[in-house]
């Protein structure tokens, strides 16, 4: 499958949460813990949010190439600061290594992520791209599940409600599979921004879902830790989500529960239950 991470908060260089951490993004490409696959190396992508510039739409960094390896990302990752990144470590689960279908995607100032499969993607898919509103369809680039997730979940009204837009799009999803005798269609893990705010979901059709962690607030951890200087230097609203912890500072690691999902914005975050609607 696949490794991802989701950071808000203060301003912060990509290296600082890409490369500096024990056990980062980087050395989960080649040693992941907790996912199908030790080894992430079918691509990678980056994707932030530099407030300077006056835009709202993210900017994007995708390759082929494994993350471990890749010198490009090494360069920016000295030199770009953001206070919103999405970074992602590919395992293709049967779609092309190509650079179109390395997360996160991109739809004007939303980006999206996902860790996970529909499972017998290969029969549902014509079905599912039907689904998608057309003007929408014509700017899907790749041929990943994880993309017409994100695209079935932006004609269901992501950018109104992403919570209920992403609960109709796994009930769409599931529906259509079981029709085509898919049992258990939905194995996923869910990163969504619009630059403002994170959303992020934990659910499987059946089973266990992918793992999923958020990081404990930081006022917590200075109390615990006081000598990480990193705590000492970000705000109380500093939040990282990822799929595995970057490190074993004890207490900064908090697993999300089952049919889940969080909110993350300045101020304000929460956990509330997940659960499909229909479409």
């Amino acid at each position: 499958m696949c490794r991802w991470l989701a950071y808000s908060g203060t301003p912060v260089l990509l290296d600082t949460i890409l490369y500096k951490p024990a056990h980062s993004l980087i050395d989960q490409s080649l040693h992941s813990r907790l996912g199908v696959e030790t080894t992430n190396g079918d691509g990678f992508g980056v994707g932030w949010y530099a407030r300077e510039t006056g835009t709202d739409t993210p900017a994007v960094l995708r390759d082929v190439g494994p993350a471990w390896n890749n010198r490009n990302l090494r360069e920016i990752a000295q030199h770009v600061m953001s206070p919103l990144v999405f970074a992602h470590i590919r395992a293709s689960t049967g779609t092309a290594v190509q650079q179109t279908n390395c997360h996160p995607f991109r739809h004007g100032r939303w980006m999206w992520m996902h860790n996970g499969s529909i499972v017998g993607f290969h029969q549902l898919r014509r079905e599912l791209c039907v689904a998608v509103e057309p003007s929408l369809f014509l700017e899907m680039e790749g041929t990943t599940d994880s993309e017409v997730m994100f695209f079935l979940a932006l004609t269901l009204g992501l950018e109104e409600d992403p919570p209920g837009a992403v609960a109709r799009m796994v009930g769409l999803v599931e529906r259509t599979g079981r029709a085509h005798g898919v049992a258990d269609p939905v194995q996923m893990t869910v990163a969504v921004t619009d630059g403002r705010a994170v959303w992020a979901f934990r659910y499987a059709s059946a089973g266990i879902a992918r793992s999923l962690f958020y990081s404990t607030r930081v006022e917590s951890l200075r109390a615990l830790h006081p000598d990480v200087s990193f705590l000492q230097e970000v705000s109380d609203d500093t939040r990282l989500v990822v799929s595995e912890p970057l490190s074993d500072l004890p207490g900064a690691w908090n697993e999300v529960p089952e049919h889940t999902y969080g909110v993350v914005r300045v101020g304000h975050d929460s956990l509330h239950t997940f659960a499909p609607l229909p479409a």
